[in-house]
């Protein structure tokens, strides 16, 4: 059995080093206006990653894909984030000191920076996945007790490993492209806002994205 999440296939176990991730299956039929924020549009489903999801790039990077949807939609988001808080304040009210642009625009922030320490996360343990793989693989290279045949199985694991690894380190540049474009369309549409004192690490990634 596994779980599908747009062109990958997730086992539902496999074993676990350390990480578990959840991200979101999208809805039969979509949703629109204030509700898509309002309703509970996304069932969540969570994926655990291991060693071998790292080596499989075409998994590893659907997963990545797949938390990057928030950055790729940001100016919908907030469009829709502002729409569900002009509603509840309709409704219930909002805090007499806080504007409807001020709660969606940190609403759609802390969402942001959350996608972002997870994406951290699953790069950099990856990376450091590869990275041992591939020290491993070029210490066996130095045993020269080994038959020709051995040798040359083993630098075709090392060739492959070092592929893996240069897609994986290149993921930290691609996280700081899709930031800072993140960033830019976030503070078109809330030039005003300023991140909240309470969480330094986000603090820092935003700032950082900005730069």
């Amino acid at each position: 059995m596994a779980a599908e999440l747009g062109r990958a296939k997730f086992p539902q176990t496999v074993a676990l080093d350390g990480f578990t991730f959840q991200t979101s299956m999208p809805p039969n039929q979509p949703v629109l206006g204030s509700l898509a924020v309002q309703g509970p549009s996304l069932s969540p489903q969570t994926i655990h990653v291991s060693s071998t999801t790292c080596h499989d790039l075409s998994l590893f990077k659907e997963i990545l894909k797949e938390y990057r949807r928030l950055d790729d939609t940001i100016v919908m988001r907030l469009n829709r984030a502002n729409a569900a808080m002009r509603d509840q304040d309709r409704t219930i009210g909002l805090a007499a000191n806080i504007t409807v642009q001020d709660q969606a625009c940190d609403n759609i922030w802390r969402e942001l920076v959350a996608n972002w320490k997870r994406r951290t996360q699953l790069v950099e343990f990856c990376a450091s996945v590869v990275d041992k793989s591939l020290t491993e693989n070029q210490s066996a290279l130095d045993d020269e007790t080994q038959d020709p045949a051995t040798r040359r199985r083993i630098q075709g694991v090392v060739f492959a490993n070092e592929v893996k690894r240069k897609q994986v380190h290149n993921e930290l540049v691609v996280e700081s492209i899709v930031r800072k474009r993140s960033a830019d369309a976030f503070k078109t549409r809330c030039k005003y806002f300023v991140p909240p004192q309470t969480d330094a690490e986000a603090r820092r990634m935003w700032e950082a994205a900005q730069k």
